[in-house]
């Protein structure tokens, strides 16, 4: 796997991680990877592989996006 995968599947699994506490909206998690050395494009890549892997559930609300584990 290349450092831009792994770098991608560190990313979701600190979404995991986070989720596990309770839902969050997408602000939250982006401030809280950031605070983490992630920038948003691999926030943005982690929550699709979560997605895609489906382990979370995203919802909309307003303008803002909720995202919780399944």
């Amino acid at each position: 796997m290349d450092e831009a995968c792994f770098n991608i599947g560190d990313a979701a699994g600190h979404v995991y991680r986070l989720l596990e506490n309770g839902g969050s909206n997408l602000t939250n998690v982006k401030k809280v990877l950031k605070e983490s050395g992630f920038d948003s494009q691999t926030v943005f890549m982690a929550i699709g592989w979560l997605a895609r892997e489906e382990k979370i559930c995203m919802q909309k609300n307003g303008n803002a996006w909720s995202i919780s584990l399944k």
